[in-house]
């Protein structure tokens, strides 16, 4: 998906979504704020917890989120730990962590003490090596969510490009010879020269 299309994903994902409690994981604590103002704006009842916050701020957006008055708290790693909600509904993933271990962390904060939960997790194009990570630690397949209507279309002329690359056509009839030019390095008989960066 596109990055800029994150926000309107995180949007449709909550009104499709029944959970009563949504933790929404951010890699930056400018990130958190910005989804929080953005979900505001939308009419969506959130609020932010990480390090810039004072103690009692993240306290008291803690206990609104435990207590219900808030439905949704976005959360970057550093923030979110130690933070125990048995009855975690839903966990989304608006940035893939840097880090794989991260990703169990995270996902690991729904369906507690026998509950029911989901997982969500976004991934734009620049994240793509972050989710192989993921994938290979956790040695199985993420299943790709399609049909929702922000995800990223790849023009078929690209993708026609990289499964069929052109064939070379060599002419029937050459003519003559043309006289090579002197390559650029010195040639000697010894061993073959390294590589050169240029």
């Amino acid at each position: 998906m596109e990055k800029n299309d994150k926000i309107n994903l995180l949007q449709h994902l909550l009104k499709q979504e029944d959970a009563d409690s949504v933790l929404v994981f951010s890699r930056t604590k400018h990130g958190a704020d910005k989804v929080v103002r953005l979900l505001h704006k939308a009419g969506f009842s959130a609020a932010a917890i990480h390090g810039n916050k004072s103690q009692n701020a993240r306290q008291h957006a803690l206990l609104q989120f435990k207590t219900g008055k808030i439905r949704i708290l976005v959360a970057t790693d550093i923030a979110a730990r130690g933070i125990d909600i048995d009855e975690l509904s839903l966990v989304i993933n608006y940035d893939l962590p840097d880090v794989p271990e991260t990703y169990v962390h995270r996902i690991g904060r729904t369906a507690r003490a026998g509950k029911s939960g989901k997982a969500y997790s976004f991934c734009s194009e620049d994240e793509r090596e972050n989710l192989r990570d993921i994938q290979k630690l956790i040695k199985m397949d993420i299943t790709l969510q399609s049909g929702h209507p922000y995800e990223s279309e790849v023009p078929q002329k690209q993708v026609k490009t990289a499964s069929a690359p052109p064939k070379k056509t060599v002419p029937t009839n050459p003519g003559p010879k043309k006289s090579a030019k002197k390559p650029w390095f010195k040639r000697s008989s010894g061993p073959k020269p390294g590589n050169a960066a240029g």
